[in-house]
């Protein structure tokens, strides 16, 4: 397996290996991989000739130092999975000077509104470290398609916008979202839950089953005031957000329409680990 820390090092091997008919699939991840991440990789392989996973845990888009700090870090074990999984993927696990060269800063980037909602209200300044770091991965690696899982589904649209505003020659692809056996989305944070958390935070896909049933007949406004009140009775998980939203723009539903999509985004902590998942309400 090939594993490259430094961008140099790996420019030139794409360079001596990738072809004008080269397919390269890309899947930028944080480390700490799951089955999620792996299906990701899957997914590149079979539609790609090269597939590169890079890990680095960026520390530009998060607004909280000590969740940053405390971000599971796992690049032996996470090495071992991708290496069972194909000795075949390419591995760029840089330090923070090889992407930043310097001090650690974030572009500004103006994503049409995208980045106003849900995890912008909550985490500000988080997309545009997104944007920095995916901007910077995608000019070293040059990737044909590059592979995120729609758990992070906002994310998903700001990095699609991203690559259309900057005229970035690769095709964003959203994957489905994995889920444990409770039906709780597979994050790298699930490994801070104990198992009684894990176990318990099957409330967080339920809710969202419940609340799209509650959507077919009621308001969004209805739909949103049951959710909270919802978790107003559990003592174990605190509501961050819950909001029904535009696929497309993802602002706010006011009042339904048959011409668009719409999908219903959660946010909740459990003992200071922040849980969030989407589902499609169409």
């Amino acid at each position: 397996m090939h594993i490259f820390y430094e961008k140099a090092a790996l420019i030139d091997y794409l360079k001596s290996t990738r072809t004008s008919n080269s397919n390269i699939g890309f899947i930028p991840t944080m480390g700490a991989l799951h089955q999620g991440h792996l299906s990701l990789m899957q997914q590149s392989m079979s539609e790609n000739e090269i597939s590169i996973v890079s890990i680095f845990v960026n520390p530009t888009q998060f607004n909280n130092l000590e969740d940053l700090a405390k971000y599971p870090r796992t690049l032996d074990d996470d090495l071992k999975k991708i290496a069972k999984l194909s000795p075949k993927i390419i591995v760029y696990a840089p330090p923070i000077d090889d992407i930043y060269e310097g001090k650690p800063s974030s572009q500004f980037f103006d994503f049409d509104g995208l980045e106003n909602q849900m995890e912008g209200k909550f985490r500000p300044g988080h997309f545009n470290g997104v944007g920095t770091v995916v901007k910077r991965l995608f000019e070293i690696v040059e990737p044909t398609n590059a592979y995120f899982g729609e758990k992070d589904f906002q994310q998903l649209q700001i990095v699609k916008k991203m690559a259309a505003k900057n005229k970035m020659k690769v095709n964003v692809v959203g994957c489905s979202i994995y889920r444990e056996s409770n039906n709780l989305a597979m994050s790298s944070r699930n490994a801070l839950l104990t198992p009684d958390q894990k176990q318990e935070a099957s409330i967080i896909y339920k809710t969202l089953v419940d609340a799209k049933a509650i959507f077919k007949k009621n308001s969004a406004t209805a739909t949103e005031k049951w959710v909270q009140k919802s978790f107003e009775k559990n003592s174990i998980f605190k509501l961050e957000y819950f909001q029904i939203a535009d696929e497309k723009t993802l602002l706010p539903c006011t009042r339904k329409s048959k011409t668009k999509n719409y999908r219903a985004f959660i946010a909740v902590f459990v003992n200071n680990i922040r849980l969030i998942d989407n589902i499609s309400l169409n």
